[in-house]
């Protein structure tokens, strides 16, 4: 009978050190964590990202410890460097970021950090995927209507500029009339998806946000883009740059406002 007694009570004696040593852990993963997140307010980052590793290692079901963590990390990410230190950067702090997202895919914080460490390595069409998953998340996201706009336009425009260097000629930013009609061809094929896509989400981006000035500059400067593709068509290419003009105008305009009431929201809190 003794013996029948012992094994329940061994039992609960070993579940309660389990709990025990569990408790310890997420205490030293926390105190990991605060210290981490005081060398992040000196930058001091490598320091951070020491204390954060550890909080991971001490509790790595902590969500909070994973982004501090990818947090951390994408700091160190210098924007269009690709040698193999940054890239590394990059690929830790995403890896914190997919743990995160590994337990909420919704979460909007890391879907934004993974895009934007994607842009900054220049890996664009998976910045504008992950931009595309934050809007799938929240439809009202302007910033990331805005980022697959102004995404579409870099790559258009490279393209543009790339293939009229091939002919000896420089963007007037004006519709390139002069271009050769094999090169105006060439660039329909590269560009258009690229034009039309960006015009819906720059277009998107100032539905959400009707004071989204960045936006309407990019606006101006996709139409641009799509005036290059008119390609001999002399009315097309006048109604494009109308919409240069248009959304210029609209980007200054509504710009000078949105400062105005900076200025005077600035006032306010002195007086």
């Amino acid at each position: 009978m003794n013996r029948i007694v012992r094994f329940p009570v061994m039992a609960a004696a070993t579940l309660s050190l389990i709990v025990l040593m569990a408790g310890c852990q997420r205490l030293k993963a926390r105190d990991q964590l605060n210290k981490g997140v005081q060398a992040y307010k000196s930058a001091k980052y490598e320091e951070a990202i020491n204390h954060f590793q550890q909080a991971v290692n001490f509790d790595p079901s902590l969500p909070m410890a994973h982004l501090y963590l990818a947090t951390a990390y994408a700091q160190q990410v210098v924007p269009d460097l690709t040698t193999p230190e940054n890239l590394k950067n990059a690929d830790l702090a995403m890896q914190g970021f997919q743990a995160v997202l590994a337990k909420d895919p919704k979460d909007i914080n890391s879907l934004k950090n993974m895009a934007s460490l994607y842009f900054n390595i220049d890996k664009y069409d998976d910045a504008k995927q992950w931009q595309m998953k934050v809007l799938a998340v929240d439809p009202q996201d302007a910033e990331a209507a805005y980022t697959i706009g102004s995404i579409d336009w870099r790559l258009a425009y490279r393209n543009a500029v790339q293939a009229l260097k091939d002919v000896g000629m420089q963007d007037d930013g004006a519709g390139n009339v002069k271009m050769p009609k094999k090169t105006c061809q060439e660039l329909i094929e590269k560009n258009t998806p690229l034009v039309n896509e960006g015009l819906d989400y720059l277009h998107k981006a100032v539905e959400i946000r009707p004071s989204y000035d960045d936006a309407m500059s990019y606006l101006q400067l996709m139409y641009r883009r799509k005036a290059d593709l008119d390609c001999g068509n002399e009315a097309a290419r006048k109604d494009d740059m109308a919409q240069v003009d248009e959304w210029r105008e609209k980007a200054m305009n509504t710009r000078k406002a949105n400062e105005e009431k900076k200025n005077e929201k600035a006032n306010g809190v002195v007086m």
